[in-house]
């Protein structure tokens, strides 16, 4: 299967789980931002193991499938239509050849993954597929997708010729789609606040008493300065009790670092590995994906939780995968 870029959208990557056991040398992780729609996208084309997805940010990736393929869209609805025609999403959608699969202005979320049976055929580069883009490596090329980009994949997980009993046939005739989906609950996007689940950070007790309940107050908004490094908000500054220079240490996914201007940033997939910011908090692994999301203008409130609760929730979210990827895989073993 191949298929070319007929236009690049504001931002698209090929990426993985991450690549990992090189932060000692100063690389990144980097990786899908929404791992949870991640691993669902590649186990909906039968994909076992770490295969790239394509991560599509805001909207405008238009690309042209050459043969049939067998793909998935999860994460944030950003319309995406296959010659004019709506895709349903959070299941397998056979493509047909010669078809055009376009991304308009999002609905819920601002970051879609597609996946395709069998893989995308990039070479690892450290034992991971994933763009580390200020590094150029990875990926397709070490870079975003630009127009007229030819990317091919593995052999195809599930037959291409699969019979139509399993199948709903769209209007168009330019695509088919199995008869059920996985539930895409927690990607409704309400508008309203979205409430971020923290621990406290390593440096909480070093912000004055006034900042520490503002952190849990008070509302944050997201910045269009956010990217894939990390989320810049803007909400009331929060200050140290003190006058104090840190030690630059290791940072994790998620971690809530507050520099000298009193703004919060929390840091993502394509984080530095170190940091020598005071770390106000840490988010809750389960609401990365979440954060991941949150376009511009959105607004934040943070909800303080323990140790115990944070590994209850990551526990809780890693059974409720597990068991969708066994209900994925026997529904495909019927075609």
């Amino acid at each position: 299967m191949s298929m070319t870029v007929i236009k690049p959208g504001l931002l698209a990557t090929l990426q993985d789980s991450g690549r990992r056991g090189y932060g000692r040398y100063g690389i990144i992780t980097a990786g899908a931002m929404d791992d949870y729609a991640y691993r669902l996208a590649n186990r909906l084309v039968g994909n076992e193991g770490e295969h790239a997805v394509l991560e599509i940010t805001w909207s405008g990736l238009a690309v042209e499938f050459h043969d049939n393929c067998w793909i998935a869209l999860t994460g944030g609805d950003l319309s995406p239509l296959i010659d004019g025609v709506k895709v349903p999403m959070w299941r397998p959608v056979l493509v047909k050849a010669g078809r055009v699969l376009s991304f308009q202005q999002p609905a819920a979320g601002c970051r879609a993954y597609m996946s395709v049976s069998g893989g995308f055929d990039v070479p690892p580069v450290m034992g991971s597929l994933s763009t580390y883009l200020r590094a150029g490596i990875g990926g397709y090329e070490g870079r975003a997708l630009k127009q007229g980009d030819t990317l091919h994949a593995h052999p195809s997980r599930l037959p291409v010729d699969s019979s139509e009993r399993n199948l709903h046939v769209d209007d168009s005739g330019g695509f088919l789609t199995a008869k059920w989906s996985v539930s895409a609950s927690g990607y409704d996007f309400t508008g309203q606040d979205a409430v971020v689940r923290v621990l406290n950070g390593r440096q909480f007790d070093d912000f004055d008493d006034d900042s520490q309940q503002a952190l849990f107050r008070d509302r944050f908004t997201v910045t269009p300065q956010s990217d894939r490094m990390g989320y810049r908000l803007s909400g009331p500054p929060l200050t140290l009790r003190q006058a104090k220079e840190y030690i630059s240490e290791p940072v994790a996914l998620g971690t809530v670092q507050v520099p000298s201007d009193g703004q919060l940033i929390i840091l993502m997939a394509d984080r530095q590995t170190l940091g020598g910011y005071p770390k106000i908090a840490q988010v809750a692994s389960v609401d990365i994906p979440l954060i991941a999301q949150l376009p511009p203008g959105a607004s934040i409130r943070f909800a303080e939780i323990s140790l115990a609760e944070a590994e209850r929730l990551y526990a809780a979210r890693a059974r409720e995968l597990r068991m969708m990827e066994v209900m994925i895989k026997h529904k495909l073993k019927e075609w």
